[in-house]
């Protein structure tokens, strides 16, 4: 598919790559609670997997495997018991998981900065395991599952995303952070939260499991955690002097190109949610 798209420009790239992706995640999404898990489950691998491969292009040798593993049974174990299939008592289980990682670098001879890397194999999982498990607070917030609040939250996520980029590429003018991201405008996050809001107020009107002021304080949770979330991989990407975080999906980079803005947002949203229920 990559080689096929390469003879489209840019945009063109972007707008078929998120088109296919936006319907693989929604499709599973409505689908059920085990595609969801399923197609999440796989986006969390890829994404923290990436973050150890970027880690590694600046001489650090964090543990990819075991953080992958202790980062997927975080995210299986949340899964499991917010769908009631285990007993909360097992994240117990997640503790001695994790501490594997300082027995295996133990017999690593080679690395002459063992804590550093075991400090970077758990930034993996803090930075993207954890978000992705705190999803599942989303999707069985009355008890079982539903579609509804994520759902939700990913079309203002993507909103908001879509209203920064083409108003900045229009209007922008005005640099938000230009530090850390030259081509990121205050125009373009102005468009970015008015589309944000108006797609906030949609999901009022046609979801009823939260009241409508929940959908606009999570659309606002969005616009600022999300923002914010593409600066901090921004950051981590100027950091180690590079573009992207990969060439995986045509258009967009890597995955945390792609889902930056929901890594921040998610810890956010669940704890608004759990929080002001």
């Amino acid at each position: 598919m990559r080689s096929n798209l390469n003879k489209y420009n840019n945009l063109t790239q972007r707008i078929i790559a998120a088109l296919v992706g936006v319907f693989i995640i929604l499709a599973a999404i409505i689908y059920g609670q085990w595609t969801y898990f399923a197609v999440f489950f796989v986006l969390c691998a890829f994404t923290q997997l990436e973050f150890y491969k970027l880690v590694g292009l600046d001489g650090m040798l964090p543990l990819k495997f075991w953080g992958t593993i202790t980062g997927l049974s975080i995210y299986t174990i949340t899964f499991l018991v917010r769908a009631e299939h285990l007993n909360p008592q097992i994240y117990f289980a997640i503790a001695p998981i994790a501490s594997t990682v300082y027995f295996v670098k133990l017999y690593k001879k080679n690395d002459k900065k063992p804590f550093t890397n075991i400090a970077f194999t758990f930034l993996g999982i803090i930075y993207v395991a954890v978000p992705f498990s705190l999803l599942h607070i989303a999707v069985f917030y009355e008890g079982t599952y539903s579609f509804q609040i994520i759902l939700g939250s990913l079309f203002i996520l993507w909103a908001s995303d879509t209203g920064a980029y083409f108003a900045g590429v229009k209007f922008g003018k005005t640099k938000l952070f230009a530090r850390i991201s030259p081509k990121k405008t205050w125009e373009g996050a102005l468009g970015g939260t008015i589309l944000a809001f108006i797609f906030a107020i949609i999901m009022a009107s046609n979801f009823d499991e939260i009241e409508d002021w929940q959908w606009l304080c999570i659309a606002g949770i969005i616009v600022i955690a999300g923002t914010y979330g593409d600066l901090v991989e921004s950051l981590f990407k100027r950091s180690m002097d590079i573009k992207d975080s990969g060439t995986t999906i045509p258009g967009h980079g890597g995955f945390l190109d792609r889902f930056d803005g929901l890594l921040l947002a998610a810890p956010f949203i669940s704890a608004f949610l759990m929080l002001f229920d």
